[in-house]
Formats: structure tokens, C-alpha cells, sequence
């Protein structure tokens, strides 16, 4: 069983991805936005992966990736972005940043579980 991190600030998105999550036997927790995400992680290093949204307040997901990204003991932890940014060039930088894996909203169920597997995999 993996603790997976979400971090969202869209009520309705927040309660499918943990949804989804708990029905593959997984912990899942809660972040309003990147910065209570960005605690919860170092205040606790043994989360297995990390979902998040971009659009969040206090600090995006584009921030909270940077942040993670520039720190050792996460240089290799999977994040997977969700977003209604569908932009490829976009969704480019977004992977250069540091995701692992873009995931496009509205959330497709099949999609979510199939990307987390692959994270964990890793």
C-alpha cells in the first residue's frame, strides 16, 4: 500500500482522485495548495508519490515542482501533474520541470489508476 499525496484545491477533483486512489488499496491525503503540500512532504518523507494540480493558491504546482525538484531527497520522486492545461508546449515545460506524468482533466478513472501504477513501478 503506497501514501499518495494530492494536492488540489478543487473540491470535486480532490475527492475523485482520492477516491480512486483508496479503491486501489492506497492511503490517500489531502493539500488545499502546493505550500501545505510542500510541508507535508518534508515534514514527512515517506510518501511514495505525488499528485497536484497547477492552478492552486499560495503556490502552484509549477512552484511546488521547482521546489521539489531542487531539493536531493526528491530528485527522483514521482509527480504527476493534473491539469485542464492541454496545451502541448505547455504540457512540454511541465516535463521538463520535473513531472513524471501529465494527467488531463476532467479525470479519467482508467487513466489515473494506470499512471499511478506505472509511478510506483518506478
Amino acid at each position: 500500500m503506497a501514501k499518495i499525496l494530492i494536492a488540489e484545491d478543487d473540491r470535486i477533483s480532490q475527492k475523485l482522485a482520492v477516491k480512486i486512489v483508496e479503491e486501489m488499496g492506497h492511503q490517500a491525503y489531502v493539500s488545499p495548495h502546493g505550500k501545505h503540500a510542500y510541508e507535508a512532504l518534508m515534514a514527512s518523507n515517506d510518501f511514495d508519490m505525488l499528485m497536484t494540480d497547477i492552478m492552486m493558491p499560495e503556490m502552484d504546482g509549477r512552484q511546488l515542482i521547482q521546489t521539489l525538484r531542487g531539493d536531493q531527497q526528491f530528485a527522483n520522486f514521482p509527480i504527476i501533474i493534473m491539469s485542464a492545461v492541454v496545451g502541448v508546449s505547455e504540457i512540454s515545460n511541465l516535463l521538463k520541470l520535473g513531472a513524471t506524468l501529465f494527467l488531463a482533466k476532467p479525470l479519467d478513472r482508467k487513466e489515473i489508476q494506470e499512471y499511478i501504477e506505472r509511478c510506483l513501478a518506478c
